[in-house]
């Protein structure tokens, strides 16, 4: 799952969380998710790295057309969902390639969380984008032999690098999911020292560089790629 901190308490981000839905409005849609904080925690509620990596693929212009997409630590959904529909439209930037086909969107988390995440995905997709966006359980680093080695172009996750335990456990589903010109977008808020352990244990496997940072909401995204890759946004 997306796993952060969070302390009870009041304000604005706890009434936020609590809420039992959130709107946003992206790829000229208006997107609204039901969150249920209550039953499901940090897995069922929008987090600012996620509208922070949506907003960064859409102003970037990037085309995901005729792409193999997953994200990993759906939650709620909404950054698939956002991939999905701009996948309609977008790549060309990243890949260098003209294609026609929408984006191939897998929305990956634990099983607990499944079901709410299905359920957001077919409310806000139009009808001949659903059949684009799969849903599908992961467990980094248990239930790789469900994907195939080297499938994706476009890995994405936000505010998934928290737990220092589930560290190596990442880094090897990134590994293994990541064809060999993949791009990897990591958005995050850096919040502990062992974070940036992370991103030292990232560099290791592959080059990775800051491509953005939101200072308003403290978020930072990173990019990915093998050694040998050298594909420009």
């Amino acid at each position: 799952m997306a796993l952060v901190p969070y302390e009870e308490g009041g304000g604005w981000t706890a009434r936020q969380l609590h809420s039992p839905s959130a709107t946003f409005h992206f790829a000229r849609r208006t997107i609204r998710l039901q969150q249920d904080w209550r039953r499901l925690g940090v897995a069922a509620v929008v987090w600012d790295a996620a509208v922070v990596l949506c907003a960064y693929l859409e102003m970037e212009g990037i085309d995901l057309r005729d792409r193999s997409v997953i994200e990993l630590g759906a939650g709620t959904g909404l950054l698939g969902i956002v991939v999905t529909l701009l996948g309609k439209a977008f790549f060309l930037a990243l890949f260098r390639a003209n294609h026609n086909c929408s984006a191939r969107v897998t929305l990956t988390d634990r099983a607990a969380a499944l079901e709410l995440l299905e359920s957001n995905v077919q409310a806000n997709l139009p009808p001949e984008l659903r059949p684009r966006a799969v849903v599908k359980e992961l467990t980094w680093g248990k239930d790789l032999d469900n994907f195939s080695s080297g499938a994706f172009d476009l890995i994405l996750g936000a505010d998934i690098v928290y737990l220092e335990e589930t560290f190596a456990e990442l880094l090897g589903t990134l590994e293994h999911l990541c064809s060999e010109r993949a791009v990897i977008l990591l958005s995050c808020r850096i919040r502990y020292e062992r974070d940036l352990d992370f991103l030292r244990m990232l560099r290791e496997r592959f080059s990775v560089s800051e491509v953005h940072y939101d200072s308003s909401k403290d978020v930072h995204i990173y990019r990915a790629q093998r050694g040998s890759s050298k594909d420009d946004l």
